[in-house]
């Protein structure tokens, strides 16, 4: 199978690196030609000019980019020379109805889709050790399961397409909260004088213990806050969840708490620290 892969960015340079560690990858393409060529000559495969001539060489096309508008503008390029029976896989974090019109798009070309977005940051992406919510066939999962499990340590079918980004949308929310607690939490406890090393681990071996605290408790309560998830992509992908919930009816209180804290922290130019930064609004109220 030949495979190649669209996007480098944070998320997008580990998977490769995982892909071609497996053996699968034949080349990469990115809006940044020098981060594609750079990566290309590390790996030994083929840096594409263009993402359609990505496409006319490759029978599966793994996609991450930002935003909804970049997944469809792919889409759009690709299909100028993608082959019928080809599969594309976007791991990007996208509302449901943008993975619908993506497969749309594709099935006139008699080309199948999978919507797999991933959780687990940039460590997972590095580590190989993502957490995958897929939509979309069964039958096509299995097909290129090998590939998506160089980047994964737990790939889950969802059901149908949109089902896999329905599923990234509760990873989000939750990781609204569990920020929400976690930055407060350790910020009441810095007031109080505590030693922070040990408050952090004695609670993360207990009933409130979780992931965001063992690996960003140390770092925030030092006000340290190099992206591990940058800030300003939660909020685009909350704002997502926000939209979503709207069409059901259903509130979402956490969800939107956050999003309001981050648009004062990207206004004040934290956007691109990791989502950890809303420590800055619990331990100084006044930024």
């Amino acid at each position: 199978m030949k495979v190649g892969m669209i996007g480098l960015g944070a998320m997008g340079m580990g998977m490769a690196r995982n892909v071609a560690k497996s053996g699968y990858l034949t080349g990469v393409y990115n809006r940044t030609v020098n981060k594609a060529q750079s990566l290309a000559e590390e790996l030994n495969v083929k840096s594409y000019q263009e993402p359609e001539a990505l496409a006319a060489e490759v029978s599966i096309i793994l996609i991450c980019v930002s935003a909804d508008q970049d997944v469809l503008d792919m889409v759009t390029a690709i299909t100028k020379t993608i082959k019928p029976g080809s599969v594309v896989v976007d791991m990007s974090t996208v509302s449901s109805a943008t993975a619908l019109k993506a497969a749309e798009m594709l099935s006139a070309y008699q080309v199948d889709f999978l919507d797999a977005p991933v959780s687990g940051g940039v460590e997972g992406a590095k580590n190989g050790a993502l957490a995958m919510m897929v939509g979309g066939e069964p039958n096509i999962l299995e097909n290129v399961k090998p590939i998506l499990a160089s980047m994964a340590a737990r790939i889950m079918h969802m059901g149908e397409i949109g089902a896999g980004q329905a599923t990234k949308a509760v990873n989000q929310i939750m990781c609204a909260g569990i920020n929400q607690a976690v930055t407060e939490a350790l910020a009441f406890a810095q007031i109080q004088g505590l030693p922070m090393d040990k408050v952090i681990d004695v609670i993360s071996g207990g009933a409130s213990g979780n992931w965001f605290l063992q690996h960003r408790g140390l770092t925030m309560t030092n006000e340290s806050f190099a992206p591990g998830f940058k800030l300003a992509l939660h909020h685009k992908d909350l704002k997502i969840c926000q939209a979503m919930a709207d069409t059901q009816g259903v509130a979402l209180p956490l969800a939107d708490l956050t999003v309001t804290a981050y648009e004062q922290l990207m206004a004040e130019g934290y956007g691109d620290e990791d989502i950890s930064a809303l420590y800055r609004l619990k331990y100084h109220p006044s930024i």
